[in-house]
């Protein structure tokens, strides 16, 4: 256990951006997220804010033994991380969610916002976001 943790986060820190608000921004456009089930970018920009402050290193250990990865966040049950009893949902490694090339993340992100609770899956959009004003997450980006 100790190892692999060890391994994910040297894979993290060796490829790990993090992205200034606007920049996330236009990346998430780009991938189609603006919209994506329903949700809005801004949406999408204030979880992202919350869960990883746009690192896409970002690395949490939980309680259970799972662990939330990368800049969504998105808990080891959804993706193989060699030690979770995973679902691997996304069908990617968990390695793969904490690189600077957040294609498999984006696309892990839209399959957990297909999953029935939505944005509500991540407590940080619930806590921080939910029937908020979101306005500012985007001020200023010129999209």
């Amino acid at each position: 256990m100790k190892f692999l943790v060890f391994a994910l986060l040297l894979v993290a820190g060796a490829n790990g951006k993090v992205f200034e608000r606007c920049d996330w921004a236009r990346t998430l456009k780009e991938h189609g997220m603006d919209g994506y089930k329903g949700v809005s970018l801004a949406n999408w920009v204030c979880l992202t804010r919350w869960v990883s402050t746009y690192n896409t290193r970002a690395f949490k250990h939980n309680s259970d033994r799972s662990s939330d990865i990368g800049i969504f966040q998105i808990n080891s049950r959804w993706c193989d991380d060699g030690h979770t009893q995973s679902s691997n949902a996304c069908q990617v490694s968990c390695s793969d969610l904490l690189t600077d090339d957040v294609d498999k993340a984006i696309n892990c992100a839209k399959r957990v916002v297909e999953d029935p609770a939505g944005l509500g899956a991540w407590v940080a959009w619930r806590a921080h976001c939910k029937n908020q004003d979101l306005n500012p997450y985007l001020d200023g980006c010129h999209l």
